[in-house]
């Protein structure tokens, strides 16, 4: 997804010249194409995300559409306040590109095991969360971010995830994409990378990804919910604060609350350093 990522980016920086990519100090054999083409709207911040994210706030208000880029973790839960109160509270086009979503760096431990990310983005409301499932959903989500630009989240894998559509689907916060034909009132709704997961366990339920969501989208769900008899979220977070959470909280106090069954990763994972597909397992998100 990374590659895909920085790809369309420098594409689109072409023909948008406010678009800016700032750094934490990592990114090395990924960045250079936009770093080469656009020198003078790369800028590598260093290993200071509170820095780089006021950064980005201050180039935001002066037109830019900026471009954060780190390991999960670091430019999210390190710069907080500063998503929090310069970027989302003033609705400004900053997104922040978070890499290596759900246990994608499971082998160096907690400390980047991204699985708490979702609860602490969502919650900010003038926020836009963009999980793609696969590279062609990460191009849709880059062409819709820069075609409504504001405070957003854009979180990838780590790198050579397949890719499910033939073609980039047509995207929209709160919108389900169908990606594989199957039972239609039972079915598997993923986002984020969780995608791969939720086709290994489909057995003739038909697969549908939703790779934009919000605080906002939550009106749109109610009537795509009543569509199904029975809906399994799957994503690589905690359960607590996750996707499979903002959809129940979507129709919560209806009976179609209790349609919607989330699976996530179990706590346990947070204790052990491990491979991204032994993760997942012992999580209960692969099977």
């Amino acid at each position: 997804m990374r590659d895909a990522f920085i790809d369309e980016l420098t594409t689109l920086a072409e023909s948008h010249e406010n678009i800016a990519l700032i750094v934490g100090d990592l990114g090395y054999n990924v960045i250079e194409p936009f770093a080469d083409r656009c020198p003078d709207r790369f800028i590598n911040a260093g290993v200071a995300e509170q820095n780089m994210t006021g950064l980005a706030a201050g180039m935001a208000s002066e037109g830019y559409h900026v471009f954060t880029y780190s390991i999960a973790n670091f430019p999210t839960f390190r710069c907080a306040e500063q998503i929090r109160n310069d970027v989302d509270h003033h609705r400004l086009p900053v997104t922040v590109v978070a890499v290596g979503g759900g246990v994608s760096y499971g082998a160096l431990g907690y400390s980047h095991h991204a699985v708490q990310d979702y609860a602490l983005m969502r919650a900010m409301p003038n926020m836009t969360i963009a999980a793609p499932g696969d590279p062609l959903e990460t191009r849709a989500c880059l062409r819709w971010l820069i075609d409504n630009p504001g405070p957003s989240y854009l979180r990838l894998g780590k790198a050579g995830e397949p890719c499910f559509h033939d073609s980039i689907p047509e995207i929209a916060p709160g919108r389900w994409v169908k990606v594989r034909d199957g039972n239609d009132s039972s079915v598997l709704l993923s986002t984020g990378a969780a995608l791969g997961a939720a086709i290994g366990r489909a057995d003739g339920r038909a697969v549908w990804s939703l790779p934009l969501w919000s605080m906002a989208a939550k009106a749109d769900q109610p009537p795509q919910i009543a569509r199904h008899s029975r809906i399994t979220t799957l994503e690589d977070h905690l359960a607590d604060g996750g996707f499979g959470s903002w959809l129940t909280e979507s129709v919560a106090g209806t009976p179609a609350a209790a349609c919607i069954q989330p699976i996530a990763l179990s706590s346990e994972i947070c204790d052990l350093v491990a491979s991204q597909s032994t993760l997942n397992r012992i999580g209960g998100l692969a099977t």
